[in-house]
């Protein structure tokens, strides 16, 4: 963007409003009521910039567009030491988590008929089904009390 393109806009736009606002400040009825006169000058200004100033618009808007767009492509292809620092960081992290979680959960066997799949889930269930953990039974909202082995509180 040119300055000279933004500065003859802003100066035409300036221009749009101010020589109505004079004009219609002549009038004996706008100088007792100058806001009256601001507001009609205001919408004359607005309907003059959009006849007439489309051009000088359209370089501005244009300009500003040319300039964000090699900005953008400026920020993609150049990139920051603590941007470049965070992903390096982010790489090691990744990878040290899944290097702990692979040793947690053995691999299960793999099988090939499709009788073994269905009963993959139920056998996956089965902890589940054997009963609620003591811990479930209490909604009373207070904090659990230990279970012994006999189902009673433990002592």
């Amino acid at each position: 963007m040119r300055a000279r393109s933004a500065l003859v806009y802003t100066v035409l736009r300036l221009l749009a409003f101010l020589v109505p606002l004079g004009i219609l400040l002549l009038f004996p009825v706008f100088r007792e009521l100058p806001l009256v006169a601001a507001i009609f000058a205001a919408l004359i200004g607005l309907s003059l910039s959009l006849l007439f100033l489309r051009r000088p618009l359209d370089r501005v808007t244009g300009g500003l567009a040319e300039r964000r767009a090699a900005r953008a492509a400026e920020g993609r292809s150049r990139r920051s030491g603590a941007e470049a620092d965070a992903d390096l960081e982010d790489a090691v992290v990744d990878a040290a988590t899944s290097a702990d979680a692979a040793p947690e959960r053995p691999a299960a066997p793999a099988s090939t008929d499709a009788a073994s799949d269905a009963e993959a889930p139920a056998e996956a269930q089965a902890p589940e089904a054997a009963g609620p953990s003591p811990a479930a039974d209490d909604t009373s909202g207070t904090a659990p009390v230990a279970r012994s082995a006999e189902g009673g509180p433990a002592r």
